[in-house]
């Protein structure tokens, strides 16, 4: 048996957000490795260009297209230079997100609580509404929205973040369920702490991965690689009678 062919994501066509660097990158690399023509964007178009051309030279095709997701009339504009681009979409990964604050919620303003709501889902849903017309003509699409185990249990400091999390996981399900008869699947990713510049705060300072490790099954940090591998999962025939599932990768954090 060729198991190569269950991941394969041959013929696709994958938009990854926040795909400059961290999970959002490893997702990309992991997709096109598995044979997908993969559009990266981000806020800066110089940083998924150099990505993009990362990628190229590995062999791979790859485009970068700039967007700032929390600003929703840039929405339809990713998604029409992905079509003309490639001409279809097969995958859609939300993983851009935001967490500007640490601290009490009640010390949040109103201001930065709409910040983290329109990058952390209302730009997911707007992107899923936006690709439904392309992901309805697919042969096996995918949506993959990474959240967090904040989203599962909040965590201290982060309660607006954990919010806008526990919200995606929400949205997961409910697209999984009226997607379904158009044979689109709908999952999430919860990582929990993973080494990547968004994280740097806590795996970078001894005493608060003290702590943290002591509540670890598996005594370390994820990598973006493992989450990349996940969701290579999600996006291919491998997980075709999964849907509307909350998959952590946390090290067993949330046992």
């Amino acid at each position: 048996m060729d198991l190569s062919s269950v991941f394969s994501l041959d013929g696709k066509v994958a938009l990854v957000t926040g795909a400059s660097k961290g999970i959002g990158f490893e997702i990309a690399e992991i997709f096109a490795a598995a044979g997908a023509k993969v559009v990266l964007s981000s806020r800066k178009q110089q940083a998924v260009d150099e990505m993009a051309d990362k990628l190229r030279c590995q062999g791979y095709e790859a485009s970068g297209v700039a967007c700032n997701v929390g600003h929703m009339e840039e929405l339809p504009l990713l998604v029409e230079k992905t079509v003309a681009l490639y001409g279809q979409i097969d995958i859609l990964v939300n993983n851009a997100a935001v967490n500007p604050v640490f601290g009490p919620v009640h010390e949040t303003s109103l201001e930065v609580f709409d910040k983290i709501m329109d990058v952390n889902v209302k730009a997911a849903f707007e992107l899923c509404r936006l690709c439904y017309p392309h992901l309805r003509k697919s042969n096996g699409a995918s949506v993959i929205n990474i959240s967090s185990i904040g989203g599962l249990s909040p965590e201290p400091g982060l309660g607006i973040y954990s919010i806008s999390k526990a919200a995606l996981i929400s949205l997961t399900k409910v697209f999984a369920k009226e997607w379904g008869d158009s044979k689109i699947r709908v999952n999430a990713i919860c990582p929990g702490l993973i080494k990547t510049k968004f994280s740097e705060a806590l795996w970078s300072n001894d005493k608060i991965m003290g702590v943290i490790l002591k509540q670890l099954a598996i005594k370390r940090a994820g990598t973006s690689e493992e989450i990349g591998a996940m969701a290579l999962f999600l996006a291919s025939g491998a997980s075709s009678y999964t849907t509307g599932a909350v998959l952590t990768a946390d090290g067993g954090f949330t046992i």
